[in-house]
């Protein structure tokens, strides 16, 4: 079979990369699109000074690379590199988009809550928790997304659709127990405000109401890949062939997301020395490692005291009781004598 204008050939047909006739213009379009918002957030990360932006950065700019090498692709189809970085580029960047939702939560409670914690835990070891899960949902969904790339055999994409699958099913799992943070958040606000315990700041129930659509957006992409990749890659299951449920399902929510953290940025409302975590100097740093490890040694030392007085105490039990042998041998011998 002789390949078209630009390499396509029907996905039955052997070397098809594309489950689908690629669309140039759409994909052209859309990476344009992400690669507005990407500019947009690195700018107003900048003029606000907020580094942990760099995070939606990463992940907008893996949605504008990942639509223009597709483009590229829909020009050249029999290319294998090109098919595999744009689905891998596509299928991880949501990510970025989730950790950055989970690192800024934790800079709300640092900056709004008094105790600069929610459920007892600090704000930085929300933000951290949270984002080591999304590491580990990053890794499983990486392999399975690696093994369902175009090219690999039938067998190795059933696995690695398993894979992915479970991967996005911890981060939706993840999503759901963070969603509850955020609702515990808002209504320890709510009440705070209401007894005059918080002083009210601006910007709290934007960045909330933010975080929920992110969080509804995120889902709705969730669900799609999980409905897709349920039904297997066959022409039964007609979304893997049809590049607009991509668009729709996938790109679009995703494309809001970042939006909406861009027009309410949180710098816009996130300002002042509570805005970021504290920072510790090198010689404080090192002043803290002296000092546990200063309380370890104290620690091993008490130890050791409680060591040598448990074996001085058995030592003298053991001399008693032979001083007390001796005796009662002593008041034998005498009686023997007597008689």
């Amino acid at each position: 079979m002789t390949p078209g204008k630009y390499g396509r050939v029907p996905p039955e047909a052997c070397n098809s990369y594309y489950s689908f006739d690629p669309n140039f213009s759409a994909a052209v379009g859309v990476g344009a699109l992400f690669g507005i918002v990407s500019i947009a957030h690195l700018v107003l990360g900048f003029a606000w000074r907020k580094g942990f932006t760099w995070v939606i950065i990463m992940g907008s700019l893996w949605e504008t690379f990942s639509f223009v090498v597709r483009a590229l692709g829909a020009h050249d189809q029999q290319n294998l590199a090109y098919a595999i970085v744009s689905q891998l580029l596509l299928l991880l960047a949501p990510l970025w988009v989730n950790a950055f939702a989970y690192m800024l939560l934790g800079r709300m409670i640092h900056f709004y809550l008094p105790s600069k914690s929610l459920f007892g835990i600090k704000a930085p070891a929300v933000a951290r928790y949270f984002v080591c899960f999304d590491i580990l949902s990053f890794i499983v969904q990486g392999i399975g997304g690696s093994m369902i790339s175009p090219g690999s055999s039938q067998e190795t994409i059933m696995k690695g659709i398993h894979v992915y699958m479970g991967g996005i099913g911890l981060q939706e799992l993840f999503l759901l127990i963070f969603s509850l943070l955020v609702v515990r958040f808002q209504r320890q606000m709510s009440r705070g405000i209401a007894l005059k315990e918080i002083a009210p700041k601006e910007g709290w129930r934007r960045l909330t109401g933010t975080l929920y659509a992110v969080l509804t957006l995120i889902t709705v992409r969730i669900i799609y890949r999980l409905v897709e990749y349920a039904s297997g890659i066959k022409p039964s299951n007609p979304i893997p062939y049809h590049e607009a449920y991509t668009y729709g399902l996938d790109a679009l929510p995703m494309f809001l997301a970042i939006t909406v953290l861009c027009i309410m940025h949180p710098g816009r409302f996130l300002r002042g020395p509570d805005s970021v975590f504290p920072k510790k100097t090198r010689a404080e740093k090192r002043a803290e490692k002296r000092e546990k490890k200063a309380k370890k040694e104290a620690e091993r030392e008490e130890k050791r005291g409680r060591k040598e007085a448990e074996r001085e105490q058995k030592r003298e039990r053991r001399e008693g009781g032979r001083s007390g042998e001796d005796l009662e041998r002593g008041v034998w011998e005498r009686e023997a004598i007597r008689e």
